[in-house]
């Protein structure tokens, strides 16, 4: 509407070399050359997929030579996947979860970026920029294979009312894993059944083990030392935890009435979740956000990572790597936190997502001490080993840590490359 009206007044041209020119655009407008398409997988769900789409929609009007075609399945994504990869039918690019990567890279399922990435001066290739911790997870022998768009990170939630209620001070960026327990047990009024904490599987204990300067997988992928002494000190710290009434409710309360009912409901004093994590929106709720407690050696968080990935069997390797940039920078103006130093920022945090602007300071800070897995080729099995020998039956109180520990060991060990 504000168009000023002086194009709709030009004298017609008599000049015949313009109006050829003007034809042939014409022509080319109505006839654009012919574009490549991108086939992409995520496992977006509706509203996640509708938000994506708008992103895709700006970069495929600005690409002259690719057109992404969004394939969401938020369902069994990683079986369909499999099967797709197993048929050679898999899609150009795919998001994988931080576990990923390594597997699929290791089976030669994805295209080596490395060389690419480093001949590519625009700032989304950068790999100076991006979190060294996030990053590793998209590694494979020092190869780069996928191109991280998320380093969401671990920090605690609190309900404001019940430490006030308490006369409790709020929790502070200083506090220690001996703090967070002690204000879990304030906090715990088993009457009214409301209780101090809850880690509902999550973060996952690897954070806790890290925090106490102890590792899952060491560096050189040829030990998983679950049962250093730093390890079992960590373990040891969240089964005090984990279902101890005095902090806690069981697995039994949870899964009745639901954790996230339960925090709505003022049931829960304090929980880890991910800095996008909605539930310090909810009508009438008031809640605080604070970095994780400080473990014996540092405050690692957790970060859930993922990336996108090239099909290294794509017909279109060169197309395919530019959507691949195009498709970073529009998720890292969108997702919180994008696992980029320059721009894990406050004001980036907030333009991504205004609904975080209470919690973007501490959001900021926990993404500079953020940490993901450190994968291997076999990580799935690695994974399910350690859940079932070491994290499940911890739960369940089946055991000591030291023991539980001990005995998992040799078979982590088992699987490691």
């Amino acid at each position: 509407g504000t168009q000023s009206s002086d194009n709709l007044q030009q004298t017609p041209s008599t000049d015949t070399t313009t109006q050829e020119q003007t034809a042939q655009q014409t022509t080319e407008q109505t006839q654009p050359k012919e574009k490549v398409t991108i086939r992409l997988a995520t496992w977006a769900g509706a509203q996640e997929a509708a938000e994506l789409d708008a992103i895709i929609e700006r970069i495929n009007a600005e690409s002259d030579t690719f057109q992404i075609v969004h394939e969401p399945a938020p369902a069994d994504y990683y079986t369909k996947l499999q099967t797709m990869f197993a048929g050679g039918t898999a899609p150009d690019l795919v998001w994988l979860a931080q576990e990923y990567v390594v597997p699929y890279a290791a089976r030669g399922a994805l295209m080596d970026l490395t060389d690419r990435l480093k001949n590519d001066t625009r700032p989304t290739a950068n790999l100076d920029d991006y979190f060294p911790l996030v990053l590793e997870h998209a590694m494979y022998n020092g190869r780069v294979y996928g191109l991280p768009w998320i380093g969401q990170p671990v920090i605690v939630y609190y309900n404001k009312d019940l430490f006030d209620q308490k006369g409790i001070p709020y929790p502070t960026d200083d506090w220690t894993w001996e703090d967070f327990r002690e204000l879990a047990k304030q906090l715990t009024d088993k009457e009214k059944g409301i209780y101090g904490t809850t880690f509902n599987g999550w973060p996952p204990v690897h954070m806790f083990i890290w925090q106490a300067g102890g590792e899952v997988i060491s560096p050189d992928l040829k030990s998983s030392p679950i049962d250093s002494p730093e390890a079992i000190q960590a373990l040891e710290f969240y089964a005090s935890i984990i279902y101890n009434e005095e902090v806690a409710p069981s697995m039994a309360t949870i899964n009745e009435q639901g954790f996230s009912e339960m925090f709505k409901a003022g049931k829960i004093a304090m929980f880890f979740g991910g800095a996008s994590d909605d539930l310090d929106r909810i009508e009438g709720l008031r809640v605080g956000h604070v970095r994780v407690p400080k473990g014996p050696k540092n405050r690692t968080t957790f970060a859930w990572a993922a990336s996108t990935a090239i099909n290294a069997n794509t017909k279109h390797p060169d197309e395919a790597y530019e959507a691949l940039i195009a498709l970073t920078e529009g998720i890292h103006n969108w997702k919180i936190v994008p696992p980029r130093k320059s721009m894990a920022t406050v004001e980036q945090i907030v333009k991504n997502e205004p609904r975080k602007a209470e919690g973007a300071e501490v959001i900021m800070q926990a993404a500079q001490e953020m940490r993901a897995f450190r994968v291997i080729p076999r990580h799935p099995e690695w994974d399910t080993i350690f859940w079932e020998q070491v994290q499940d039956p911890l739960y369940q109180g089946k055991g000591s840590a030291a023991e539980l520990a001990r005995k998992a060991r040799p078979n982590l060990e088992a699987v490691l490359p």
